[in-house]
């Protein structure tokens, strides 16, 4: 017999299908398994369409003329606790009671309110074995922005920056300059394609008029978000040219003027990163991933309001300029693209 770990471990790796596509939901696969043979999988798509269950059981309906009977004598694994409310979609829980799945094994449990062990004991209700916490740490991984989210009423918060080899950020006048190579360059923009938001500072924009986007990877552009408190930059800048959703955080005004929405902080004195990153829980955006610049990096770490740091170091010397933020976290490893070292680190773990 096949260990359930590696039916868990194709979960995974279908769940991992749905990412950039699926927030606010958490990304789940499932296998379904008849006498050690897969006889449908699915995953959870695209957020508002059906879950990884209703996939995989549809899967094998339209594969076997027989797949009632065999539903009755299978297993289905799935990465996260099958839901028992009713959402966007019927209960997936409702829908394996229905075709009489005789055992179930779970992931790890869904922290989310309206399910968080519930599924678990509907199925259980229904005369269903259920067997949880099967590779429960790297199914967990695997949702560490849903887990946050929920947790701890945030988005999961993902820094990244370029610095020289010596430990610099920008030249002393702020000027552009072109830290990393080609390779790095398009990993940020694959970055930005799995993340619901990016978030700079106004320096940023106002220096190099990012466009944000993911033009060099394809994949959908995440959100723009960017910080001018007295709203000073000109609307001619590419952050204003209304191709994605923008939040502008400001202490001026509370406006809509389509895709851009001006929103005002009461206090832009203290818990400004607090403020930003519950307004943000509260536009049901998941992740973000920070890129800048130095002083928007600096006000996260020093509030500890940071997931995961990306830190990229090119080749070039600077000698003197603006110093790269200075982060103490958990090392995971380390990578070289072309001639630059990606480093990432973790503020304790994520779940």
């Amino acid at each position: 017999m096949v260990p359930h770990e590696n039916y868990m471990q194709r979960c995974i790796e279908l769940a991992r299908l749905g990412a950039g596509n699926v927030s606010p939901n958490p990304m789940v696969g499932a296998v379904i398994v008849h006498e050690d043979n897969i006889i449908g999988e699915g995953y959870h798509q695209k957020y508002g369409q059906a879950h990884a269950e209703v996939n995989a059981i549809n899967q094998a309906l339209a594969n076997f003329d027989d797949a009632e009977e065999l539903l009755k004598n299978s297993i289905i694994y799935v990465s996260l606790e099958p839901c028992a409310h009713y959402g966007k979609t019927p209960p997936c829980a409702d829908l394996i009671i229905k075709y009489k799945i005789p055992k179930v094994v779970i992931g790890c449990r869904d922290p989310f309110d309206q399910v968080d062990g519930k599924g678990i004991e509907k199925l259980k209700d229904a005369g269903i074995e259920v067997i949880s916490g099967v590779l429960e740490a790297e199914c967990q991984w695997l949702n560490r922005r849903f887990f946050t989210r929920v947790q701890k009423q945030r988005p999961y918060v993902i820094l990244k920056w370029a610095q020289t080899n010596d430990g610099f950020f920008a030249p002393l006048d702020n000027s552009q300059l072109w830290i990393t190579g080609e390779e790095s360059r398009r990993l940020v923009h694959k970055w930005r394609s799995e993340e619901d938001a990016v978030l700079v500072g106004k320096n940023t924009v106002a220096i190099d008029n990012p466009q944000l986007n993911t033009r060099h990877w394809p994949g959908k552009s995440p959100k723009r978000i960017v910080i001018d408190r007295k709203l000073e930059l000109s609307n001619q800048l590419n952050v204003y040219d209304q191709s994605v959703e923008t939040l502008i955080f400001n202490e001026v005004k509370t406006d809509i003027d389509k895709k851009v929405k001006y929103i005002a902080l009461e206090d832009f004195d203290r818990f400004v990163p607090q403020y930003i990153l519950y307004q943000l829980y509260l536009q049901d955006i998941q992740s973000v991933i920070i890129e800048g610049g130095a002083h928007t990096l600096t006000s996260f770490i020093n509030e500890g309001l940071w997931d995961e740091a990306r830190i990229f170091t090119g080749e070039a010397i600077l000698g003197q300029g603006i110093k790269s933020p200075y982060i103490n976290g958990v090392s995971s490893r380390e990578l070289l693209l072309g001639t630059d070292r990606l480093r990432f680190l973790y503020n304790k773990p994520a779940i």
